[in-house]
């Protein structure tokens, strides 16, 4: 299955309570912090309520 990389590029802070809690479920911590998750239905729908706040990229 594929993976994904994803990067916290901008910061939670004032930021509505359910974005930031995404934003901790996806494992990501402090700017610019980095993870690599499956690429899956879930991850993705997370991704699209933060992804004013996140980059993503294909890892190969």
């Amino acid at each position: 299955m594929a993976q994904i990389k994803i990067t916290l590029t901008k910061s939670p802070i004032g930021r509505k309570p359910a974005q930031r809690k995404t934003v901790v479920a996806l494992g990501l911590g402090k700017m610019n912090s980095s993870v690599v998750k499956e690429d899956n239905a879930a991850i993705r729908g997370m991704i699209n309520t933060v992804s004013h706040l996140v980059t993503v990229e294909d890892v190969k």
